[in-house]
Formats: structure tokens, sequence, C-alpha cells
């Protein structure tokens, strides 16, 4: 309960900050907003005082369970709440279609048609937190105006009591949710009047009342029969607790199901040992009513019977499992993973800081941490022998997770930690094991002594195992990146050649898909008086086309270093690729610079234009003669065409990355960056090179380049 005073009687306090003293704010806004908009749940999110975290203090309208896996949220975590803490602004999500395809986690776990509506909690200054509130599957695609407009200023006046309670430093206080009365035993409690319940009893099928969490508050002679469970075992409990074969996540899902869009849901259960029977599922907004008869389609039915002797499975556990499994998904690297904990797990868990361990070498490596004030206190940690008696290494070598609820419990068995403290007070070390191998062990850290009973560490028991399969993937990735990398490294120039009358600068950045490593090519040599420049592409993002082109880039190096004419050195470079027996193709640009007498001679294999800039900031195409792609004709000849070069002009060559893109006309494309020449082709050419690889506005972070870039610029000097 919150009581709130601002000092001013109630007649002069604004209407906005009066809040009755012990009255619940946050219940009694959340209930006013709900009724506005006749929403069919909700719930209010703090934002947590220490971190950036929000925390669910009151839910209405259907039990936290529904919710669970959200209880606790990083406020950077792709959900409605968080987006519209972090963003300030309402986020609708108007059905099961589009909760898929914009928060496809959510869906995972929650697949059924119902409406959402996120709103920030916050003044002009400072965000408190957020709200949600959901309708059933029948409420329309948009959002009304109306509707927008109630819970707007209904969150708007939730900020401004929170701000005037934060300003007389009295926090909210713990709310009950608001879910349904609790229930009233007997048959006549339930349904009004004994003749009723008399009715009720003598119809010929079974009748069963359930209240939002699924608990029992009637059932007739007919229910309690047709399932063999007496009537005195059934009221009060929950369906799938008191009836072993009804013991599976599926059918509680239906009951789930029914609530979350308040449509009519079915399904058909065995029941031991051999009788199918059919469960029809009617929801209200205060709990649901089953009708249970014999199934007529029992021929049609092929589905084996839940274990009768299984160990209970909770539907909430699988959701935060489904969930935080949909959230590794998304991880590509190491520090990814790392992240995903920090943001997802650590925060449903409770947990205030996690490490992320591995091995190499039989030492330990810090792989990754996060809400440690003190770095050093973890990662000197790194590069430990694995014999030494620490948690970490412990639990890596066996596999057995560790849980240490104190700071006493876990120096009583690691004496060693006295002396390496980290400012926590409980721990938990979960081994990430995969494919049967330990691959790293995850540190979560408490602020607080913290118990671990037996659900929650069957719970951590299985994330850990999601978090070592998206590990292993990202370790894998990590090293591919690392070997792409340094194979391209090796296959291109590391730094260009200082040439008298030249100035040169070079890029090169891989496609966003594949192995980051590609075909695109470029050298600089210096000749005799004269210096060779070459650009080319072999087709493909694979280490196929990379050991390729480093071949013909090597060729193309020792063709200019005995002395070939510009067209000989193509002829010869074709006649390579076609003796290596290569199935992938190759374009080139080919050109002898003499800066001494203004000119250079070029020579095009199907590559693209260079650009000139002229000293006076003109920019044209240069329309090459030229030859096929290197690779097709043994036969094929190359012409050279020969291009005044006065000081202070530039030569820009590239590959086609660098101006293609789905959607994107070449013609505009190259104009394009014509247009940019000529606007900055004074600039360093270091900087010239950033800006046309790297153009504004920059890339989004969802989209993806397609093909490598090359850029080799060329710029002669007085």
């Amino acid at each position: 309960m919150v009581g709130v005073s601002d000092g001013q009687s109630s007649a002069q306090a604004p209407a906005a900050a009066r809040t009755p003293v012990g009255r619940p704010l946050l219940s009694l806004a959340l209930a006013s907003m709900m009724d506005e908009v006749h929403a069919h749940s909700g719930a209010v999110y703090l934002l947590a005082r220490d971190q950036p975290v929000l925390e669910m203090a009151v839910m209405a309208g259907l039990p936290r369970a529904f919710a669970a896996p959200w209880e606790r949220v990083g406020l950077s975590s792709p959900i409605p709440v968080a987006d519209a803490a972090r963003e300030r602004e309402l986020v609708w999500v108007g059905g099961e279609e589009e909760m898929a395809r914009r928060y496809p986690r959510i869906a995972v776990v929650l697949p059924y048609p119902f409406a959402l509506a996120a709103i920030p909690v916050a003044t002009e200054s400072t965000v408190y937190g957020a709200v949600f509130v959901t309708w059933p599957g029948g409420h329309p695609q948009e959002l009304s105006d109306r509707e927008r407009e109630h819970l707007t200023a209904a969150c708007g006046r939730l900020a401004v009591r929170l701000e005037r309670a934060a300003e007389h430093s009295v926090p909210p206080h713990p709310e009950t949710d608001l879910v349904a009365s609790p229930l009233v035993g007997g048959m006549a409690g339930t349904l009004g009047t004994v003749e009723a319940a008399r009715m009720v009893s003598r119809l010929p099928y079974g009748l069963v009342s359930l209240d939002l969490h699924g608990r029992i508050g009637f059932v007739n002679a007919a229910a309690a029969e047709l399932l063999h469970v007496p009537v005195s075992r059934l009221l009060g409990t929950q369906l799938w607790a008191s009836v072993p074969w009804l013991n599976d996540p599926v059918y509680e899902d239906r009951y789930r199901a029914a609530l979350m869009s308040q449509h009519t849901a079915s399904f058909v259960a065995l029941r031991p040992p051999g009788e199918w029977l059919s469960f029809r599922l009617y929801p209200s907004t205060t709990g649901l009513s089953v009708r249970i008869t014999r199934s007529r389609a029992v021929s049609e039915m092929n589905r084996a019977a839940p274990p009768p002797d299984g160990t209970p499975t909770r539907l909430v556990t699988m959701s935060q499992v489904l969930d935080l499994a949909s959230a590794l998904t998304e991880a590509v690297g190491v520090q990814d993973v790392v992240q995903l904990v920090a943001d997802e797990i650590a925060p449903a868990v409770g947990s205030q800081a996690l490490v992320v361990l591995g091995s190499r070498a039989n030492r330990l490596r810090v792989l990754g941490h996060r809400g440690y004030p003190d770095a050093h206190v973890v990662e000197r940690f790194d590069g430990m022998p694995l014999t030494e008696p620490t948690p970490g290494t412990q639990v890596l070598r066996t596999g057995v997770p560790a849980f240490f609820e104190s700071q006493e419990q876990l120096e009583r068995l690691y004496p060693a930690r006295l002396v390496t403290p980290d400012g926590f007070a409980a721990w938990a070390y979960l081994p990430l094991i995969a494919q049967g191998r330990p691959v790293g062990t995850c540190v979560l850290s408490y602020a607080d002594p913290h118990p671990f009973p037996t659900e929650e560490r069957a719970v951590m028991t299985s994330l850990a195992g999601l978090i070592a399969q998206a590990l292993e993937r990202a370790l894998l990735y990590d090293a591919k990146h690392r070997l792409a990398h340094g194979l391209q490294e090796a296959l291109l120039p590391h730094s260009l050649p200082s040439l008298p009358g030249i100035e040169a600068a070079a890029r090169y950045v891989p496609a966003t898909q594949g192995m980051d490593i590609g075909g695109d090519f470029y050298d600089l040599v210096r000749t005799q008086g004269m210096a060779a420049a070459v650009i080319g592409d072999v087709q493909g993002h694979n280490v196929t086309a990379a050991g390729l082109m480093g071949q013909v880039r090597t060729a193309v190096r020792a063709y200019t270093t005995v002395g070939q004419a510009p067209e000989e050195v193509m002829r010869s470079t074709n006649r390579l690729l076609l003796d290596l027996g290569a199935d992938l193709f190759a374009s080139c640009l080919y050109l002898r610079l003499d800066p001494a007498h203004g000119r250079a001679v070029m020579s095009r294999a199907g590559h693209p234009p260079p650009l000139l800039r002229r000293p006076d900031g003109r920019v044209r195409v240069l329309d090459l003669a030229g030859g096929p792609l290197l690779g097709i004709d043994a036969s094929a000849v190359y012409p050279t065409t020969e291009v005044a070069l006065a000081p202070g002009s530039l030569l820009v060559l590239y590959t086609d990355g660098l101006v293609e893109s789905p959607g994107t006309d070449f013609e505009e494309a190259l104009a394009g960056l014509g247009r940019r020449l000529a606007d900055a082709g004074d600039r360093p050419l270091d900087e010239l090179a950033d800006s046309l690889v790297h153009p504004e506005p920059q890339r989004t972070d969802g989209e993806e380049r397609l093909d490598d870039i090359a850029l080799l610029l060329l710029r002669a000097v007085g």
C-alpha cells in the first residue's frame, strides 16, 4: 500500500497528484486504466533503482504465471514494455501475426490471438516504468484514438503520482495482484442456488468450473465419474494437478489459450487404460467453464498417453525456457552470448552480475563478464590453471553445478576466496555442457544471500544447457571469423608502397553475409621509373574465392615485375586462370602509371569502369576498351587505353560492391559516386576513402551488405 501526501489540501492538489493515504496506488491505476479501454489483462512495471531492469509490480486480469518469463526484464530487451520505456512512446501490437513478426520470443511462449499495448510511465524528465494491457483476439487491428488517449493520459497521471511519491521518499510498497476473488467451496455457493446446483448435477455430461488460476470451484457428479476422481479430491485443486493423466503441458496450454484469447478452446485426452474424453473450454474474464464428454473420434486419435508416473511439468518453466532459447538463437559471437545472458537470463533469475568462463590449453579463460564494478576482480582469473581449487575450475572440470547461498558457505569450501572477494553474497556456478563435453561455466552472482530452491536450480540448469549450445556455436563462429580475417589480411597488401609522384589509399570492406572473406583484391607495384596498379574481383565469398584471388594477385605482380605490357599481363593472367582449371571467373582492371609524363595506360577485363576526377573538380567515367572476364576464353585479347593524368588528377578504382545493391540502378549509383567524388575529392585520401566506403547516412544495423568492397585511390602529385 502507498500513501502519498503533497502537503496541500485535496482541493488544492492537482488532480493527477492526489492519491488517498493507504490506498494501493498501482493496482487502482491499473484497474482504472483497464476499465476505461475494456482491456482484458495488464501489468505495471517499475524501473529498478540501481540497474536498467524493469520489475513487474502488479498484474491484473490473469495469473502472474502467464507473464512469468518477463517478471524482470532488462531495459534493452526486445519486448514491448522495454521498448515503450526505452523509447518513451506507446507500442501497439495488433494481433498474433504482428506479435510473431515483431516480437517472436513472446509469440513462441504465448502463441494465442490477443492484442497488446505497452505505454511508458514517464514525466518529461524521468522514466518510472511501463504498463502493458491486453485485449482478446477479437479486438480491432488498430488501436483507436480514444483508447490511445486514455492509456497515455492514465500513464501520465501515474507518473506524476510516482514522481510526487519519490519527492516525499515514499517508495511504492508491494501490492496484491488483481485476479479473481477467492474460491467459495461447494456447488450451491458457486452457482448461486441449491436448485440450480441440483439441475447441473443431473446433466449427463461433466461440468467443471475453473478460476483464473485453473483451480476447480465446482464439479458435478458426471464430471467426477468421467475423470475417475472423487469430487472431494477435485475441489480447490488445479485440474491437471489432481488428474494425473491430464498432467501434460499441452492441456494446460489450451487453458491458457482460452483465457488469453477469450475464445473457446478444446482438446481430447486419453483416460487410461483406453477411453478418450473430449474437453471444451468456455472462457470469461473470471475463469473457465469446462464441459467433459466421451469422445466420438477415438478411431481418429493417434496420440500416446502421457506417462502416469511422469514428473510433473510446469508450463511456467517451459515458458521461460522457450523465451530465453529464442533469445539465444540471436547470438552470433561469444560477446553476443554474454550480452544476452546479461540482458535476459540474469534479470529473469534476479542476478546482478555474471561471468562466462571457458578453457584453453588447460587454463581458465574469462570469455566475458557484466555487472562487476572492478573488472580486475574477474579478469585476474584469466589464465589460471584448471587444477587450481576454485569453484569455477571445479565446475568446468566436473560438469556438476554448484550453488552457494552465502559468502560463508562459499569460503568454507573454498578458503582461497577469502583473498579474492568480488563484493557479492551468493553465487550459482552452472556448467555449460554441449555435445556431452564442457565448453564453459556461467557464474551468476547475487548482491544479497540467496536461497536456491530445487525448482529454481532445475530451471537454471536447463537454461545452462541452452547457453552452452549458444556458446559452442559462438566459439566456433569466432574461430572461423579470426581465421577468415587472418586469411584475408595475408592475401591483401599489408601496406601500399611509397611511389614518386603518386599518393595512394585503399580500403577493403567484407560482405556482411558468409565468412567476412571474399575474392575482391587490389595491389600497387613499384616498377622501374613507373608503377602498376590492379584491382579485381573473383566471384564468390568463401575460402575458394579467396585462395584463387591470392593466386591471381601473385600472378599479376609476377608478370608486372618481369616487364610485361598491360595487355600482356592480362592475357597471361587469363591463361593462368584457365590452366588452374578453376570454375570461378574474375574481373580485373590493370593500369601502368607514368606520373613523370602525366599518363596512365589501362586494360580492363569485365570490370566496372574507373572514375577520373580532374584538377578542376570535374568527374568523368572512363569508358575503356576491354575484354571478357578472366578465365573464360583462352584466345581473348585485352586492348589498352591511354589516359592523361595531370598533377592533381585522382583515379578511383573500385569493385562492384561499392555501387551495386539490390533494387539500385547501376547507372544511378555510379552517378551518385561521381557526385560524392566531385564534392569531397580535395580531402586527404584516407578521409576520402572512408567517406566513399561508408557514405552518410550510415547503413542501418539490420541492413546487410551482400558483396565485398575494394577501393583504390590514386592521386597524381606535382
